[in-house]
């Protein structure tokens, strides 16, 4: 009956203990206590006089008592002295774990009044367990084509101990092939890799065993060892690859068992089974598998353990994937354990703005409002907006906020802008809301017209059809909308004689020129002007181009023969001594072409003669000679067709008809001395002056011998119609055209042809030709009287209009 009421007694202060913990108002702040774990029974751990600053007779009088939370810190408290001691030895690795600093909470307890004092006592670790390895041999598959220096993992060894006591470095056994190095992986553990520092060959040896130690950092250190055997396999090359290198997720710290948190996926570039991959934990410490699961032929890591946000907030986990040939590859899973944070920010538009002007700095886009349901630091958010926008979030009162532009904005450099407001709670983890939104630029009109050209260059033949489309200018605007139509119109031209406008027409809507009539290039070849491209902003923005327009020419003249003229009333007749040596310059026919180039490039062709074989004419000059001596049998009078030819394509050409009387000779005071060979051109010269000193000697005879011509004329204009000649004797010449020396020898005559200007008012002559002034005739060297030499000088005169 006492041992029961004892129990009931117990019972009821233990509860009575635990209502006084959770009084908030009755508690108040301690310090912390230090103990070495491994410490005997009956250790001092510290002195709550000294510590806590207490009265050794207030520990009596209030019945101080040392009490924890789950009655599992083994503390005796000596209210006579205020010593506070161990009453069994303490296990920091059994408390703790892998925490570090260890730290125990626990209460003293003082009543009447009621207060309690917050304390901790830190553990303190010594080298007391040696690093274990969970796995005591190690096989490693490595391909004899490594190359040196290539890395392989190993696993690593659990020391329950911690910092300076857990493990502190690897060792492998001696040797020629490999050397081990250590690594730190995320969550701070060691870890060793095998380095390979000579190449390997399956021919010569095909496994090799090496011993692994582990070693910490305690005084003396502890040490465990593992057998790695290494497996020599031949021709590997390729290593398994992770699709990413870092993964991460978020799970709930409610998550149900067997919940698939990821999988991880490789892939393998070989093929059979050194292509088949598998999965597997690499150095993952203990909690680590007991908590997860990896299924080693999918990669999927699924929960095996419960988690517990307020034990561990994180895994990190490095993944192995494994070929068949023995290469892996590595990857690092980080598991973040969510505590619960349910409720996301929210976010309440109260104004907005769209589009907004260009060129116009802080001004206004958004007003808004956030708001969390949530309580306390999860109820707690942080807006931001993305940086590098010309964009600046600032904040009114609190949780409103209103976005404006950081500056004058560009519409040409960006038209729209994609804006994501970010609000994030501080809970754990953060829950993050994002509100997206599109600001349009308004344009204004900030840029004119660019031409894609700064001069243009157009071509077209002559005699072009009317409303010809003979290009297009193009311009640009950077603007939109109004602001970026384009009007293009026709500017002044300064070199033109008459108007632009009756030349050139512009489609004003897309810069289309066109001729509007017909051009001639022998009036015209080229010509300027400008070309206005205007915008329809306000106000209107404008460029202008230089446009150079190019006649190109055609065969469109045939060409024109200056002489022989062909319109005269009668037809003119050249006169051809029946001495003439064959190369005899009979004369020579002069054409021109209003054409250029190629098209002007005039050649000559006989077509037609009274006595084939007997002219020919220079295809490049038109001179018609003689090809041979003339005979008794020739015929006096010839007629001759001439073809001049242009070069055009198609080509245009012109006929010319010549008449050739044939005489016996000329009045021999003109004739040259046969003896001297005359230069050409020295018996031009001297011919003129033979001619001028003629024209002033028969001009006082000019009034007399024109009534005789105009008689002359008008009988025999029928008959030179008919036999298509000049109005000259047929046969020989009369007695009166010929001189006779004193001797008795008759003279050679010449006959000149002379042509009055018509419509001149005085007695000029357009020209003075004799017929053949390359007859050398002989003289017997007397004078010959001067009325002989007037008469015989000119045999004719004629009007050549």
């Amino acid at each position: 009956m006492e041992n029961q009421e004892g129990l009931y007694l117990q019972t009821r202060q233990v509860l009575l203990l635990f209502v006084f913990l959770g009084m908030s108002q009755a508690h108040s702040e301690a310090g912390r206590l230090s103990v070495v774990e491994e410490m005997l029974s009956g250790a001092l751990v510290g002195n709550l006089v000294k510590d806590l600053g207490l009265q050794v007779d207030e520990l009596s009088a209030r019945e101080a008592q040392v009490a924890s939370s789950d009655n599992k810190l083994p503390l005796q408290l000596n209210i006579n002295t205020g010593d506070l001691l161990l009453s069994e030895p303490l296990d920091r690795e059994e408390l703790c774990g892998s925490t570090e600093p260890c730290v125990l909470h626990f209460q003293v307890l003082l009543k009447n009044p009621l207060k309690i004092l917050q304390a901790e006592l830190q553990v303190t670790d010594v080298n007391d367990n040696s690093p274990v390895f969970l796995e005591k041999e190690m096989v490693l598959e490595i391909p004899e084509n490594s190359p040196v220096g290539a890395v392989f993992l190993l696993e690593s060894a659990i020391d329950l101990d911690v910092g300076i006591n857990a493990v502190k470095s690897y060792e492998i056994s001696q040797n020629s092939h490999f050397h081990v190095t250590m690594r730190v992986n995320p969550d701070g553990r060691k870890y060793p890799e095998l380095v390979l520092d000579k190449a390997l060959d399956y021919e010569e040896q095909h496994e090799l065993r090496l011993i692994l130690t582990a070693l910490d950092g305690g005084t003396p250190p502890r040490s465990g060892t593992a057998l790695v055997r290494v497996e020599v396999i031949d021709i590997n090359d390729n290593s398994p690859e992770f699709d990413h290198m870092f993964y991460e997720v978020t799970v709930p710290e409610n998550s149900m068992l067997g919940s698939l948190l990821i999988t991880a996926s490789a892939w393998d570039l070989d093929s059979g089974i050194n292509g088949e991959v598998s999965y597997a934990f690499s150095h993952a410490s203990e909690d680590i598998r007991k908590t997860f699961a990896i299924n080693e032929h999918s990669g999927e890591i699924r929960l095996k353990g419960y988690l517990d946000f307020e034990t561990t907030e994180s895994y990190s986990i490095i993944i192995k994937a494994t070929d068949r040939g023995g290469l892996f590859g590595k990857s690092t899973v980080r598991i973040q354990v969510m505590d619960v944070n349910d409720n996301f920010p929210e976010i309440i538009v109260s104004s907005f703005i769209s589009p907004i002007p260009e060129n116009t700095a802080e001004t206004l886009v958004m007003i808004f409002s956030i708001r969390d349901k949530d309580s306390g630091e999860n109820g707690k958010m942080v807006c931001t907006i993305p940086e590098g926008l010309p964009f600046v979030l600032k904040s009114s009162i609190e949780n409103y906020y209103h976005l404006e532009t950081d500056g004058a904005l560009d519409r040409e450099s960006i038209a729209e802008y994609n804006i994501t407001i970010s609000v994030t709670d501080l809970g754990t983890p953060r829950l993050t809301t994002q509100h997206t939104i599109i600001v349009q630029v308004a344009d204004i009109n900030d840029n004119a017209p660019t031409f894609t050209q700064t001069s243009y260059t157009m071509f077209f033949h002559e005699n072009n059809s009317p409303a010809l489309h003979i290009g297009t200018i193009s311009a640009t605007d950077s603007d939109a909308g109004s602001n970026a139509h384009i009007t293009y119109s026709l500017m002044s031209a300064q070199d033109l004689q008459m108007a632009l406008s009756s030349l050139i027409s512009i489609n004003a809507d897309n810069g289309q020129l066109f001729a509007l009539r017909a051009l001639d290039y022998e009036v015209l070849q080229a010509f300027e002007f400008q070309v206005g491209a205007t915008d329809r902003g306000s106000p209107a923005l404008s460029s202008q181009a230089l446009v150079r327009v190019v006649v190109l020419d055609d065969n469109d003249n045939a060409p024109f023969v200056l002489y022989p003229m062909q319109n005269a009333s009668a037809p003119c007749t050249e006169l051809l001594p029946r001495a003439a040596e064959p190369g005899y310059l009979v004369t020579k026919v002069v054409a021109v072409d209003r054409d250029s180039g190629q098209n002007a490039w005039l050649s000559f062709q006989l077509l037609k003669a009274t006595e084939p074989g007997l002219f020919s004419v220079w295809a490049h000059n038109g001179e018609v000679r003689t090809t041979r001596l003339l005979s008794e049998r020739d015929a006096p009078k010839h007629r001759l067709l001439l073809l001049v030819k242009d070069n055009g394509d198609p080509p245009r050409s012109a006929s010319v008809t010549l008449h050739v009387l044939v005489v016996d000779g000329f009045s021999q005071p003109y004739l040259p001395l046969p003896e001297v060979a005359r230069n050409p051109a020295h018996e031009e010269d001297a011919l003129t002056l033979y001619l001028v000193t003629a024209l002033a000697s028969v001009s006082s005879l000019f009034l007399l011998s024109v009534m005789l011509f105009v008689g002359v004329r008008l009988c025999r204009r029928a008959r030179a119609a008919s036999l298509g000649g000049c109005t000259v004797p047929e046969g020989h010449f009369p007695d009166h055209l010929m001189g006779i020396n004193s001797a008795g020898t008759l003279s050679q005559s010449y006959q000149y042809e002379v042509c009055l200007m018509g419509g001149s008012g005085t007695n000029e002559f357009r020209f003075l030709k004799p017929v053949s002034p390359n007859l050398q005739p002989q003289f017997p060297g007397k004078e010959i009287e001067e009325s002989s030499t007037l008469r015989n000088s000119f045999g004719l005169f004629r009007d050549c209009n």
